[in-house]
C-alpha cells in the first residue's frame, strides 16, 4: 500500500513539474515573441519617420539629410531586450522632435498631403508600439508570477527561469516627447 501511495505521489509531482515547465517555456516564448513584435513595430515606425524626413527634404535639405542619415543608421537595430526597446523609443522621440521643428520652420510642409499622410501613419505606428508594449508587460507579469509563486518557483529556479524586466517609460523622458497633435494642428 505504501508503495502505491509513493508511486501516486511521484506521478503527481512529475506531472506538476512537467506541466509547470511547459507553462514557463510557453510564457518565456510569449515574452520573446512580444519583444519581437515591438521590434517589428519600431522598425515600421522608423520607416514612417524616414518617409516623413524624405518629404521634409523638399523643404529643408540640410536638416532632412542629417535626419535621414540618423534614421538609416537606427533602422533595423535589434530591440530584443527592454533596454534596447527603451533606447529605440528615446531615439525616435529625438528624431520626431527634430522633424516637428522642421515642420514649424516650413509651414507649407505641414500643409502637404504626403506629410499629413505620413503623420497619420506615425500615429498608427505609435498605437501599435503602445499595444505591443502592453502585451509584453502583461506576458512578463504572468511569467514573473510563475517564477516567484510557490510551488512553481521551485521548478523555475531548478530550470533557471528568471523574472522578466518590464518595459518602462522614464517620466523625465516622457516630458520631452514631442506632442504630435499639438505640433500639427496649426495647418
Amino acid at each position: 500500500m505504501t508503495a502505491i501511495i509513493l508511486i501516486v505521489v511521484a506521478v503527481v509531482v512529475i506531472a506538476y513539474f512537467i506541466s509547470t515547465q511547459r507553462s514557463l517555456v510557453s510564457l518565456d516564448e510569449l515574452c520573446k515573441n512580444a519583444l519581437s513584435q515591438i521590434e517589428v513595430q519600431l522598425n515600421s515606425r522608423w520607416d514612417a519617420v524616414l518617409a516623413l524626413a524624405k518629404t521634409a527634404a523638399q523643404y529643408a535639405k540640410h536638416e532632412s539629410e542629417t535626419l535621414i542619415e540618423v534614421i538609416q543608421q537606427r533602422r533595423g537595430e535589434k530591440a530584443d531586450t527592454p533596454e534596447a526597446v527603451n533606447e529605440q523609443t528615446s531615439a525616435l522621440g529625438q528624431v520626431m522632435g527634430r522633424l516637428i521643428a522642421i515642420g514649424e520652420a516650413y509651414p507649407d510642409l505641414k500643409a502637404a498631403g504626403l506629410y499629413q499622410e505620413a503623420m497619420q501613419g506615425m500615429k498608427q505606428y505609435e498605437e501599435n508600439v503602445r499595444m505591443s508594449r502592453m502585451v509584453y508587460n502583461d506576458t512578463a507579469t504572468k511569467m514573473n508570477r510563475m517564477v516567484r509563486q510557490w510551488p512553481s518557483s521551485i521548478v523555475a529556479s531548478m530550470l533557471h527561469f528568471a523574472e522578466k524586466e518590464y518595459l518602462k517609460v522614464d517620466n523625465e523622458e516622457k516630458k520631452s516627447y514631442p506632442n504630435l497633435d499639438e505640433a500639427f494642428k496649426k495647418n
